[in-house]
């Protein structure tokens, strides 16, 4: 029995499991949520997925990442992804703030991080990948949140805030979906949600802009201008839409959804977390494998949690505790593909997965 993984499926990825199993051929989507340093618990199964399982494929597979789901397949969609993994791991881990740090200055170290493992050598591999095709998304901002000034972008956060508990679809008021999507083959996600979407070619040069723009945290993280083929404005965290999603990504249900996950829940959009529980569809899940860490695996890390964002704060002035806390985690994580690893090949799989509550 699975120890350190939760397995859960849609119906009809359930039936598909059961009858085939996961194989490197019948997964059609990889999806990669917001969630800032959660994303170190999962780079042990990066390293798996994209190093070893999908290694000898043919057919197109299409990653969509949102916030730092971009980040990470920014490393993981290169020649050698191991090694991009491991110098984007020890660049983020290695972030350090002396006081506390402005909008400007948590973007100007985003990009030294993103210096030590995304170059120009690393843009050209992915955008030649011979079968990964790449999707980032953003979010646009409108009105009072395409603001700089703080006081402003609060307000029109809070505005934002109130409109979503009321409906989901009143984001589009302050957010306009934006998603830069590899030329090569049209994802099967490109016309898939009822969200208003600028499509927009990703190129060699607006991809370093399209990437920061995606993880641009309104408050925390100044907005992104100025990104080459895309709409004028100011670009900010694609979480703001799209947390963990809620999009059917194969609406023809030809393929699967592999979602490795931080936890068994899929909040649609950031904001969702404070509207009553709200959850991704049924339309959404029905041909999703989700894969997240188990309560079990979580107890036994120190502080009894994974990394997160409140880390910062935590460990303000003691960067020393906080890296060794996240390094330890990146270090248990390693079970976690080591399981998955095991219940794939074994085909055990089939018999550990259960279906979603929803």
């Amino acid at each position: 029995m699975a120890k350190n993984i939760t397995l859960l499926a849609g119906e009809n990825a359930l039936r598909i499991i059961r009858d085939e199993g996961i194989t490197r051929d019948n997964i059609r989507v990889i999806a990669g949520a917001a969630g800032g340093p959660k994303w170190l618990i999962l780079s042990g199964i990066d390293r798996y997925l994209f190093g070893s399982f999908f290694k000898k494929r043919k057919e197109p597979l299409y990653c969509i990442g949102s916030s730092i789901g971009s980040w990470r397949f920014a490393a993981a969609l290169q020649k050698n992804p191991i090694d991009a993994i491991e110098r984007f791991e020890r660049a983020y881990i290695d972030q350090r703030y002396e006081t506390r740090p402005s909008a400007s200055s948590v973007t100007e170290e985003s990009y030294r991080v993103m210096d030590q493992y995304l170059n120009e050598k690393g843009i050209d591999e992915i955008l030649s990948h011979p079968f990964l095709r790449m999707s980032i998304v953003s979010a646009r901002a409108k009105g009072l949140a395409s603001s700089e000034n703080k006081a402003l972008l609060g307000a029109g956060l809070i505005g934002a805030l109130a409109l979503n508990t009321l409906s989901r679809s009143s984001l589009r008021m302050t957010f306009e979906r934006t998603v830069f999507s590899d030329p090569r083959d049209t994802a099967p996600f490109a016309d898939a949600s009822e969200f208003p979407t600028q499509n927009v070619t990703l190129m060699k040069n607006n991809f370093r802009k399209a990437v920061m723009a995606s993880g641009s945290i309104p408050l925390v993280m100044s907005g992104i201008t100025d990104i080459p083929g895309a709409r004028k404005g100011i670009y900010r965290d694609g979480g703001m839409i799209d947390y963990h999603f809620d999009m059917p990504f194969v609406p023809d249900d030809k393929g699967l959804v592999l979602y490795p996950h931080f936890i068994p829940r899929v909040i649609p959009g950031w904001l969702d977390k404070y509207a009553g529980g709200r959850t991704a569809s049924k339309r959404t899940l029905d041909n999703m494998i989700l894969i997240c860490p188990s309560e079990e695996f979580i107890n036994r890390l120190p502080h009894r949690k994974i990394p997160d964002r409140s880390d910062f704060h935590t460990f303000f002035q003691k960067d020393k505790e906080r890296i060794t806390f996240w390094e330890k985690a990146v270090s248990e994580n390693r079970r976690l593909a080591d399981e998955l690893a095991d219940l794939i090949e074994s085909g055990r799989i089939s018999r550990e997965i259960r279906p979603f509550t929803h």
